[in-house]
């Protein structure tokens, strides 16, 4: 078994690697096409051809997670098909290797891949992204999200606070800050508006400069007076810290799984609706299980008897079937969120639905042959 593990491990391995090294060519040389428009850009042209090479290089680690499980499936088919043709693993099988034993030493494989796509999506995609966003904002100048910036939310014994942050500068201070104030019937008492903030040390207030209040006098559910003031300084007390800040500033699919799960918390403790990020949450966690499904679907074509035309259309489709797999992975998630299912169901549907299906084209395979 140890020699056995040894070949097919090795195979798949390199067979693997060499898929992700055409993936991850191809998006590199597409993301630098992309990026080359910021050149000459930014303050005084700062944003030059090294930094853009960099960028990209920085994007790498997101696309080996985004690629992995897909290059798992089809170096694992290309490897199985190979075997089957070669008529290797019929010999394998004449030798005592039976369905069980082939199904525990990819499983074996397979989990070593899960374990290799969490540790790049989870710790390396997310660091690289945060200093890929650094390096285009320091020489870009800020860090924004859409057109309208971040948007927290905030609850408060006497009062709830929207909190618009229209970008950050480089060095994580906030820029473009509206504070909108209301009270518990839902009647805005205040209104504030500042140029610039940046958060104590103890994460317990944000200091902000040049501000614009206006308070709001309520009677009766109705406001009476107004009264405008500005402020060169503010200390605002916020339970918002730099970290939600900057989470609510990055794509859900490109956050880690802690951070997702304490700005979930985030979410709920202020009576804001959570399920994108419950889903997205949730798929972070199965994301990974997702190559050991893929090895899984893999196994059957070793099963296979190959002549020497079709081999290429048996790898073809089982190509079609993994890029089914992560489409309706996505149609799942967007239907999840819209029908209002349980996270966890939207999830893993997809990867519970091919599991069962290669696990029974596996075993009606080893009774047919």
């Amino acid at each position: 078994m140890t020699i056995l593990r040894r070949l097919i491990y090795s195979e798949v391995l390199l067979t693997v690697g060499f898929v992700c090294l055409v993936f991850l060519g191809l998006f590199f040389f597409f993301d630098l096409i992309d990026e080359l428009q910021w050149v000459g850009k930014g303050r005084g042209g700062g944003y030059q051809a090294t930094h853009a090479l960099t960028y990209v290089s920085l994007m790498v680690p997101s696309h080996i997670y985004e690629v992995l499980p897909i290059a798992v499936l089809i170096g694992t088919i290309a490897v199985m098909a190979r075997l089957a043709q070669s008529s290797e693993f019929t010999i394998l099988r004449t030798s005592g290797l039976g369905p069980v034993q082939a199904l525990r030493t990819l499983s074996g494989l397979g989990l070593f891949f899960v374990l290799l796509t969490f540790v790049v999506g989870d710790y390396l995609s997310p660091w690289a992204d945060r200093q890929g966003q650094l390096l285009k904002a320091r020489h870009l100048q800020q860090i924004t999200v859409g057109q309208t910036g971040a948007w927290l939310r905030e609850k408060q014994p006497d009062s709830l606070r929207s909190v618009n942050i229209q970008s950050l500068s480089p060095e994580g201070d906030m820029k473009g800050i509206r504070i909108f104030e209301f009270d518990r019937q839902g009647v805005l008492v205040s209104f504030s508006q500042a140029t610039q903030g940046t958060f104590s040390q103890d994460q317990e207030a944000w200091l902000l400069s040049d501000v614009n209040r206006d308070e709001f006098s309520v009677s009766n559910g109705q406001r009476t007076e107004l009264r405008r003031h500005h402020l060169d300084r503010l200390v605002w007390p916020s339970s918002i810290t730099q970290d939600m800040v900057s989470v609510a500033l990055l794509k859900p699919s490109r956050m880690g799984t802690i951070d997702l799960f304490e700005y979930i918390r985030h979410l709920e403790d202020n009576a804001q609706t959570a399920q994108r990020y419950e889903i997205e949450f949730w798929k972070k966690v199965f994301y990974p299980i997702s190559c050991l499904v893929m090895v899984v679907l893999a196994l059957p074509f070793a099963y296979l008897h190959f002549r020497s035309g079709n081999i290429a259309s048996y790898v073809f489709v089982g190509v079609l079937i993994g890029i089914s797999f992560f489409l309706l992975n996505n149609v799942f998630g967007y239907i999840g969120n819209l029908s209002q299912w349980a996270p966890w169901l939207a999830a893993a549907a997809p990867g519970i639905i091919y599991s069962l299906v290669s696990l029974a084209a596996f075993g009606w395979l080893v009774l047919r042959q």
